[in-house]
C-alpha cells in the first residue's frame, strides 16, 4: 500500500518546489483580479491582456507577435483582435515599409477602457504589504527570472532595462542612483528598473550579456 510520506519542518519539500507554490499562489489571485478588471469594462482576460501590450506600442503589433507574447496560439489571438476590433478597441493597419504587413493597434476608445480603475486588486495590496527595502528586493528577482526565460526562449524579449541599448549599471558611484539610462541622459536606481519600457532598444546579444554580468556582479 501506498503510504504518502508527510512534510514536516524537519523534512520539508525542497526550497525550489515550495518557492513554486508560493508563485503559483500569487498568480491564482492575479487572475482573479484580471478576471474582475476585464469584467469591469466588458472583456476577457485575454482581450485585456492584447489591450494593455499594445499599449505604449506606437507600431503596432502583428497577430504572431501578440500571440508569442500573451503564450496563446494565433487562432486563439486573432479571435479576440477581431472581437476587440468589433468593440473598436484596435484597428489592423498596413504596415508603412511593407503594405503586405498588418499591425495591431491600439485606438482611443481601447486606451480609454484600458485606464478604467478597479480598486482594491489583490495583488495590488499583496505588493503593499512589502516595504520598500523588499519590494525593490523583488522587483530585482523577478527581472532576473524574466531574464532567465527569455533565455531560454520561453518568452519573448521583454522591454527590460537589462536588455536596452540605452542602460549602463553601475556607473555611478551614487549608491541610490547607480545606473544610466543614456535614452533620458540621467541616473537611477534599482527600485526604477523597468520590466517593459515604451522606450527600450533592444541590445546586441554581445552587449546585452556585457550588460547583464555588470548589473549581476554589481
Amino acid at each position: 500500500m501506498y503510504i504518502r510520506r508527510m512534510e514536516t519542518p524537519k523534512n520539508p519539500l525542497s526550497l525550489n518546489y515550495r518557492i513554486r507554490e508560493g508563485l503559483s499562489r500569487l498568480a491564482m489571485a492575479m487572475r482573479v483580479d484580471e478576471w474582475e478588471r476585464a469584467k469591469a469594462i466588458g472583456l476577457n482576460p485575454t482581450q485585456l491582456a492584447i489591450l494593455t501590450l499594445l499599449e505604449g506600442r506606437k507600431g503596432g503589433l502583428g497577430v504572431k507577435e501578440i500571440a508569442a507574447h500573451l503564450g496563446v496560439s494565433q487562432p486563439t489571438a486573432t479571435d479576440s483582435i477581431n472581437a476587440l476590433g468589433k468593440k473598436g478597441h484596435v484597428e489592423k493597419r498596413a504596415g508603412q515599409g511593407d503594405r503586405r504587413s498588418i499591425g495591431v493597434h491600439l485606438t482611443p476608445a481601447g486606451l480609454a477602457a484600458l485606464r478604467h480603475d478597479t480598486e482594491g486588486q489583490l495583488a495590488e495590496q499583496a505588493i503593499g504589504s512589502l516595504d520598500d527595502g523588499e519590494q525593490q528586493q523583488l522587483l530585482i528577482t523577478l527581472v532576473k527570472m524574466i531574464r532567465h526565460l527569455q533565455e531560454k526562449d520561453a518568452i519573448p524579449v521583454q522591454r527590460m532595462c537589462v536588455t536596452c541599448r540605452y542602460f549602463a549599471p553601475f556607473v555611478h558611484a551614487d549608491e541610490e542612483r547607480p545606473h544610466h539610462c543614456h535614452f533620458v541622459n540621467a541616473s537611477f536606481g534599482q527600485r526604477e528598473l523597468r520590466v517593459d519600457c515604451r522606450d527600450h532598444e533592444l541590445a546586441d546579444p554581445s552587449s546585452r550579456a556585457a550588460t547583464w554580468e555588470t548589473f549581476e556582479t554589481g
